[in-house]
Formats: structure tokens, sequence, C-alpha cells
């Protein structure tokens, strides 16, 4: 796999200054971990999505949100998935929620 040298760089620079106390490189191998971590996340979420059932479009509550959506009072998500958290540095997971199109309405 191919990966895109620029993102991973300015995911490091970003790390670097949100995070006190860590200096670049350690802020670099935490960009590379989660470039790592994407493809194994996607393949995660594509086999959750399968199990569950789900054909239409999904996201988590916050990627809604950056889309210009929000997901209606009450709704319960469709799936969740077990994904890594490569920023932290140690690999750590988090259960993430995920909800169709048909949960959501545009930002008014």
């Amino acid at each position: 796999m191919k990966y895109n040298l620029s993102k991973i760089m300015l995911k490091a620079w970003k790390i670097y200054r949100k995070e006190t106390g860590i200096g670049f490189a350690e802020a670099l191998h935490r960009a590379w971990l989660s470039a790592k971590a994407e493809e194994i996340n996607a393949k995660r979420i594509q086999q959750s999505k399968m199990a569950a059932g789900v054909t239409e479009p999904v996201h988590t509550w916050s990627e809604w949100k950056q889309a210009g959506y929000k997901v209606l009072h009450g709704s319960k998500a469709l799936f969740n998935c077990s994904l890594i958290w490569g920023s932290k540095g140690d690999s750590a997971t988090y259960k993430a929620s995920f909800f169709g199109k048909s949960q959501v309405q545009p930002i008014a």
C-alpha cells in the first residue's frame, strides 16, 4: 500500500502542536500508526456493516456533523465497531457507533 506522505507529515505536526511533552519523532510515529490503522479500520467497518446487513451509507455521529447533518434525536446506532486509535501512540481501541443516512437530517 502506498501512503500519502504529505498527509502523514501534516498529521505529525498537528499531533506535535496539540500534545505537550512529546517530541516530533513521537508525533511522527503516532502519525504513521494512524495511517496504518486507516486500512484496518476500513476493513473492520465494512465487515461490521455486512454482518449487520446495512446497505445505506453510514458514518459516525461526528462524521455526519462535519458533513452538515445531525443525527435525529433518539436514533439508535445501526451497528458498533471496535477501531484502532493510532494517534494516541499505543494502538488503543475504541468503540464507534455508526448511523445511517435515513437517521440524519440537514442542519438548518
